[in-house]
């Protein structure tokens, strides 16, 4: 059971990041209806690898390997969880964005979106990649039993 949920956490980790890039490649792009259908499917697949993400970790933690005491008394582990958090609450940004997009995109019409808003909305999605270099960083750690 154990490689399962390690499969579907790197499964999920692995479709996080790909959907992130491929957010981040889409937006700095021309802003038409084709692309913003694109960034919408794309971050309701980066919500769902992140719920996922989060459950399967969190099983993980409390019901596999070595126990949740072990884990939450790790600072790799405390620092990568509250950056996948932080992260997470950060991507709710470029969510909203993109939702609120959608009556235009429904009528056939590119978005009509500030470049004030643009910008905010492209460097939140870089900073989430930041996030998710220093999660990699972390989970690294854990992984040699460091920052216990």
């Amino acid at each position: 059971m154990t490689t399962l949920f390690a499969f579907l956490h790197h499964l999920a980790a692995f479709t996080l990041v790909g959907a992130l890039v491929a957010e981040f490649v889409l937006i700095r792009g021309e802003l038409t209806v084709a692309i913003a259908r694109k960034l919408a499917v794309t971050d309701a697949v980066l919500g769902a690898a992140a719920g996922i993400l989060l459950v399967v970790g969190l099983c993980h933690v409390f019901f596999f390997e070595k126990g949740a005491a072990y884990y939450f008394h790790s600072h790799a582990f405390l620092g990568k969880f509250a950056l996948f958090i932080v992260t997470g609450l950060l991507s709710i940004i470029p969510t909203i964005e993109f939702l609120s997009w959608r009556k235009a995109v429904k009528a056939g019409q590119a978005p009509v979106v500030s470049a004030a808003k643009l910008k905010r909305t492209r460097m939140i999605i870089h900073i989430e990649l930041a996030g998710v270099v220093f999660i990699l960083l972390f989970a690294a750690i854990m992984a040699r039993g460091g920052f216990v």
